[in-house]
């Protein structure tokens, strides 16, 4: 009996933040290349594919990349599929880390990444999407960012700093941290909202409103609100640790496209190999060619154990010719 034909969806936002402080150069070349390889090694129909840019060259009503707009695009993505469909997030851009809000954890942080207009996006919101995924369809995030290790809260680690490789002193020194420091954040929604204040969520509550990240919107809540699925159909492909940086290559280095250091490496490793590749395998790979090329970010794996054995985006085998 034939099986049933699997959904695929996917959203893509490249953040370049042009004509700013934090501009970088490769975030919205990552998220074309992997949509040119998800239409022809992995089966997505373009029609079934969001992508979100801002680039300044876009057509006139391309949906720029707002923290409400990702989270929407991701609502109407999960709120489409069904079980056995197969679901990706791949987001290109700047991260941070945020001070806990919880007196109990002064010195923990949690992890964001940064939208176009800094209407942060938090490892909480991103394990809110995945615990509305149907039993049976899945998932997967890859992150480009930095500090985007643990980005979907509670995921369990597969490959991630108890797997690091020690006594690393290289670093490409000609390549930009995808990150903006957390007080640097602060500083830009401060002046958003015109208050003076050190609290985060003050200023996102203020001038996002109910578009803000349900971390700030209940901050001691959420662990029950949102207990994880069990089994845990998330997929968090990271490009680095939650303590590191992720690298955005300029062209005048690369000698052609500006790109991301992790989202390349993935498309080398699939480049290399057109056989089903594990979510563990591409990691594990895309590790190994980021430390030939002397980065000192370490791409990490969470997931459930069945799913660090999966393949990529459920990419079946070739038949084989007759």
């Amino acid at each position: 009996m034939e099986g049933i034909r699997r959904k695929r969806l996917a959203v893509l936002v490249g953040c370049n933040y042009p004509n700013t402080t934090n501009e970088l150069r490769g975030c919205i070349n990552d998220v074309l290349a992997m949509r040119d390889t998800l239409i022809k090694r992995f089966g997505f129909d373009p029609s079934n594919i969001e992508l979100l840019t801002d680039d300044v060259d876009a057509p006139s009503g391309s949906t720029m990349p707002t923290g409400a707009n990702i989270k929407q695009a991701l609502s109407r993505m999960v709120d489409q599929a069904q079980p056995g469909d197969v679901l990706y997030f791949h987001y290109s851009g700047h991260g941070t880390r945020i001070p806990s809000m919880k007196p109990a954890f002064p010195f923990r942080h949690e992890e964001a990444i940064i939208p176009c207009d800094f209407n942060l996006i938090t490892d909480l919101d991103l394990r809110q999407f995945v615990n509305r995924v149907p039993k049976g369809a899945s998932l997967t995030i890859l992150s480009d960012s930095c500090h985007s290790g643990g980005l979907i809260d509670k995921e369990k680690e597969q490959i991630g700093p108890s797997s690091a490789v020690q006594n690393e002193t290289t670093m490409n020194l000609n390549s930009k941290p995808k990150t903006i420091p957390f007080s640097d954040v602060l500083q830009q929604l401060a002046s958003l909202t015109n208050i003076s204040s050190s609290d985060v969520g003050t200023h996102l509550l203020e001038f996002f409103g109910s578009e803000a990240s349900l971390r700030f919107r209940a901050p001691f809540l959420e662990r029950d609100l949102f207990p994880p699925l069990k089994p845990d159909e998330g997929i968090l492909l990271s490009g680095c640790q939650a303590d590191e940086t992720s690298a955005d290559m300029d062209p005048a280095v690369t000698g052609g496209k500006a790109y991301g250091a992790f989202s390349n490496a993935v498309q080398m490793v699939l480049k290399d190999d057109p056989a089903p590749l594990s979510n563990r395998e591409v990691v594990v790979r895309a590790r190994k060619i980021l430390r030939s090329r002397g980065f000192v970010q370490h791409p990490c794996l969470y997931c459930s154990d069945e799913n660090a054995d999966a393949s990529f985006l459920s990419q079946q085998p070739q038949a084989s010719a007759l």
